[in-house]
């Protein structure tokens, strides 16, 4: 694979460039990149520049992450609904598949496991049907490296191996999936038992040296070796692994069981290697319990010894994680019974869970240096367990099944810890901590199954050991110790009585300013969390229950002020100006909260401030999302409430987001378009001179070449349309609006956002505006649907033909339709519409569907000729149908949506579009007029059949389903109609 030079010294000095301090260096480095990933041969310089040693380790790097990336987006997928428009070129696949396993085995540990990365991400779709050299190139390449005693090559193709074997874990079984599943045992079980043995005794035999650095290779080796066991095992348990069990758990139980010399030991290898022969031990325990039965009493045994034992090891938090919570699989199981005696309960609480329970030195290191950390697996329980949790699920499992016993236990163990904080509060702050961590641990929470266990009084103890540390002079004293509280209020915040949880706020807003990180990160956390909270009502007779919001607009207002101003002042602190709980927590109120005069005035100017702050080094995805949803929200809130803020708004926003514009800040362009389109949406026409120079740039086919900024992009222009539709014929805008629907309709990426610019055309402009264009629009969806026949563009399809329909007659639909081929409407109708109709999903489209196939049935010509009796019947049998599911879907849980905005998370930084909920417009119903479509059918259907008496009776009787014409006697039945 060769590379030029000088493309590798450029791609090296772009790297390099997007790592300058230099936001304008940054940004044109990252441009550049942007530019030349579509150049072919792009992804085999990335790959070339990370495997040649004469550039620099940071720049080679740089490259590995970004061709990783460029695989997971544009390696070819088999999904037949994935665009091709991006994919990388064949010939390019092709050199890399040849090359990348043997540049990854001479890579830097840092850039190899980035190329593992990449590795998986093309065998994700080519392995093995089209990447068949694969697997025995690794099997051959790992057998040379054991042969010659090549340690740490075996371990590069091993992890390799666990990157391409990972995929099992967590995919749904398919036969597809067991296909390759079974490929992979057939090439890979027998080679992968053989390093395991081989390593093992290799280990045994060097078990009395002494020197970390030389066994370290040998540990990672057959850790990377569990880690495989893992993968292979997780679908179904494989029939050579039931052969070979006695040698691998043999094997794992030596090493639960042995113990290393001290300098072996502290430097971490085989803790981290139990570790992962635990996660083994648990997915047997969990998966294939009767195979493992025979083992398991002294897998329990090897386990308890180890959390028993003393140890400096960096890795034994992990290893103590894992063993608890294989621990805790067995006590939840109908094994049970051998943790069951007093004495077993007793010493496990005593021995394993509070000790691990209790803050440790790396916790409070924790909690002041990495407080983000901290934060994240503590408040938010992140994927990592920590031993906290982890001792608590323990406790969980054991008060499954011996719920009175553990309650007293524990209750007697929390009684111990008050009265040592009491005897002596300065010293034993850990003490009552640890206490509420129990009580969090054991009582029940709202949604909890097992009735939770009855630990203490809950009431008396939020009186006497919650409340006086929220309310406390001292409240900057033992920060840890105030987290916990403000922990526990935010779990069982649903337990709280409304007036109880108002009346603390004022003493929970306190803690924003709190100097520790942590401690206001969790006041936010509690807020945010209390203001989504929700209540189940049932509505009265009918079988749907509403989750209703307990805290509205009138319950937060007193409060408002003196949050965001707290919120405000957090957002200065240290390590904080970029803090996503505060600016979550600032969302929801001034989302919820009514806010007028100076203070919006303030926070418009200090949300700006941190705007313009960020665009400097946009670097924290959460974060930045909640800023703009705060933006979103005082404009929508406020700006709703009072008009005249409007020019407020517009002097403001237009510099920072005119900036993001012209810097060309990619990341925040879906952002600043949407709060465009907000605006836009306030403003009265004729809109200013601004907004419609920010139009014509809207209508440059240029625009639209960023695929993450399609969705804003319709939305502002979506925005544009209901303002300005009487200005479409001016300067060839309608022509630009048609070619920028053709190209986003001719993809399945982006054909949503062109039917939703199609449906907000039609709804606002015109029958003289749009009908010169009409058959131009017809022509470009049939063509689209010659190749396109899922359900989703189908179903689109029906929702705009409707809107044409209700907006301007069926004879215009029809009409406009046949102008392409005669009789095309009826074709179109009789092969998608009526087989479609009742797959429509929405309340509006449902409505609108039915309205407009109402119509059709009753006032078009073609339907009422009567050679199309058969389309007539089918169609009404359609509508009855899709009215009749809505009956049934109707008796489930609704949400009103208003935490709607915390399902917009983001997991990275790259380009991408992420809805902003606070700036969304409620779609119109353009049918106010009717109230009922159910009604409004039958009563159609009965005006239609007094004209003709005795005609359409018939034509139900024959083309409409039983089950569906009982539906519709029903409905005539309550609505009083007659079909006569």
């Amino acid at each position: 694979m060769e590379v030029p030079p000088e493309m590798l010294d450029t791609l090296a000095g772009w790297f390099a460039q997007t790592l300058s301090p230099d936001a304008a260096a940054r940004r044109a480095a990252e441009q550049s990149l942007s530019s030349a990933a579509s150049s072919p041969g792009f992804a085999l310089a990335l790959l070339g520049l990370a495997s040649t040693p004469r550039h620099d380790l940071q720049a080679r790097l740089a490259a590995s992450v970004y061709f990783k990336n460029e695989l997971r987006r544009r390696w070819p997928k088999p999904s037949p609904d994935a665009d091709d428009v991006d994919n990388l070129p064949a010939n390019d696949c092709a050199i890399i598949k040849t090359h990348i396993l043997q540049l990854l085995l001479t890579a830097p540990p840092l850039i190899q496991s980035q190329l593992s990365e990449a590795l998986a991400a093309a065998a994700a779709s080519d392995f093995p049907a089209k990447w068949e050299s694969l697997l025995p190139s690794i099997v051959s390449s790992l057998g040379t490296a054991l042969s010659a005693g090549d340690v740490p090559a075996a371990n590069s193709l091993l992890a390799a191996a666990v990157s391409l074997f990972s995929r099992f874990r967590n995919a749904f079984d398919t036969n597809t999936l067991r296909i390759d599943l079974k490929y992979c045992l057939e090439g890979f079980a027998a080679p992968l038992l053989e390093v395991f043995l081989s390593t093992s005794r290799r280990l045994q035999a060097s078990g009395a040296s002494a020197n970390p650095l030389e066994l370290r290779p040998v540990f990672e080796c057959l850790r990377l070796c569990c880690e495989i066991f893992y993968s292979l095992n997780s679908i179904d348990l494989p029939e050579f692994f039931e052969d070979h069990m006695r040698e691998w758990m043999t094997e794992f139980r030596a090493f639960l069981t042995t113990s290393y010399p001290p300098a072996v030991e502290a430097d971490g290898a085989p803790d981290a290697l139990r570790a992962a022969v635990c996660d083994n031990l648990q997915l047997y325990m969990e998966k294939y319990e009767e195979e493992f039965r025979g083992y398991l009493k002294e897998f329990v045994e090897a386990v308890w010894g180890l959390l028993m034992a003393q140890t400096v090891s960096p890795s034994r938090a992990q290893l103590a994680v894992t063993a608890i919570r294989f621990l805790t699989t067995v006590a939840e199981s109908v094994h049970h019974a051998l943790f069951g005696t007093p004495d077993a309960m007793k010493q496990i609480c005593d021995s394993v869970v509070v000790p691990n329970l209790r803050l440790r030195d790396e916790d409070e290191e924790s909690f002041e240096v990495n407080w983000v950390e901290y934060v994240r697996r503590d408040a938010e329980g992140s994927d990592t367990d920590t031993l906290r949790r982890a001792a608590c699920r323990l406790l969980r499992g054991l008060a499954a099944n011996y719920r009175e016993q553990v309650a007293a236990l524990v209750s007697a163990q929390v009684q111990q810890m008050l009265a040592a904080y009491a005897a002596d509060r300065a010293n034993n702050w850990k003490e009552k901590d640890a206490a509420i961590y129990l009580v969090i641990a054991l009582m029940q929470k709202p949604g909890a199954t097992g009735g939770g266990t009855p630990v203490v009084d809950m009431e008396s103890f939020f009186a006497s050991v919650i409340v006086p540390e929220l309310q406390a002079p001292d409240w900057q004293s033992e920060p840890m110790l105030k987290a916990t509280v403000l922990r526990f209020l935010k779990e069982f915040k649903d337990q709280i009585p409304k007036a109880t949880a108002l009346a603390l706020l004022p003493s929970v807003t306190r803690f924003l300013t709190h100097e520790s990180n942590v401690v206001h990160s969790y006041a936010a956390i509690f807020i945010e969390n209390l203001l989504i909270t929700k209540d189940v009502v049932q509505v009265p007779g009918a079988s749907v229950v509403t989750r209703t919001s307990r805290y509205g607009t009138a319950d937060i207002n007193p409060y408002a002020q003196q949050i965001i101003q707290s919120l405000s002042t957090a957002l200065n602190y240290p390590d904080s100006n970029e803090n996503p709980y505060l600016m979550k927590c600032l969302m929801r109120v001034l989302g919820i909260s009514i806010i007028s005069g100076q203070i919006v005035h303030e926070i418009t100017a200090r949300l700006v401030g941190i705007l313009m702050e960020v665009c400097n080094n946009p670097k924290n995805p959460d974060f930045n999302h909640y800023l703009f949803e705060s933006l979103a929200a005082v404009i929508g809130k406020a700006g709703e409430q009072d008009p005249a803020l409007l020019p407020l708004f517009e002097a403001s926003l237009f510099p920072v987001l005119q900036r993001i514009l012209v810097e060309d800040i990619s990341e925040f362009w879906p952002y600043a378009f949407q709060i465009f389109a907000q605006l836009v949406n306030l403003s009265q026409p004729p809109l200013s001179q601004n907004y419609m120079q920010l139009f014509g740039v809207l209508l440059s086919n240029a625009t639209w070449d960023r695929p993450p900024c399609v969705p804003a992009l319709v939305r502002l222009l979506r925005a544009f349309l209901r303002k300005i539709p009487n200005e479409l014929n001016e300067g060839g805008r309608l022509p630009n609006i048609l070619v920028i629907f053709r190209s986003l309709v001719s993809r399945s990426s982006t054909e949503d956002s062109a039917f939703y610019m199609l449906n907000t055309l039609v709804e606002n402009v015109g029958l003289d505006i749009i009908n010169p264009h009409i058959k131009e629009i017809w022509s470009t969806l049939f063509n689209r649907l010659q190749t396109r026949q899922a359900v989703k563009f189908v179903n689109s399809l029906v929702v705009v033909m409707s809107l044409v329909s209700v907006k301007y007659g069926p004879g215009v639909l029809v009409s406009s339709v046949d102008t392409i081929q005669p009789n095309l409407f009826t074709t179109i109708l009789q092969r998608f519409w009526i087989p479609n109709l009742k797959l429509i999903k929405g309340s509006l489209e449902i409505k609108l569907t039915t309205v407009a196939s109402t119509k059709l049935l009753c006032e078009s010509a073609v339907l009422l000729d009567a050679a199309a009796a058969q389309s007539w019947g089918k169609l009404l049998d359609s509508i009855v149908a899709l009215l009749s599911r809505t009956d049934q879907d109707g008796a489930q849980e609704q949400n009103d949506g208003a935490d709607a905005a915390d399902s917009q998370r983001t997991s990275g930084y790259s380009v991408s579009f992420v809805r902003l909920q606070y700036a969304g417009k409620r779609e119109d119903d353009i049918l106010k007029e009717v109230n009922d479509p159910k009604q409004f059918l039958v009563t159609s259907l009965a005006s239609l059949s007094a004209q003709s008496p005795g005609r359409f009776g018939p034509i139900i009787e024959q083309h409409v389903d039983p089950a569906n014409k009982g539906a519709l006697l029903q409905l005539c039945a309550t609505y009083n109609a007659n079909i006569v």
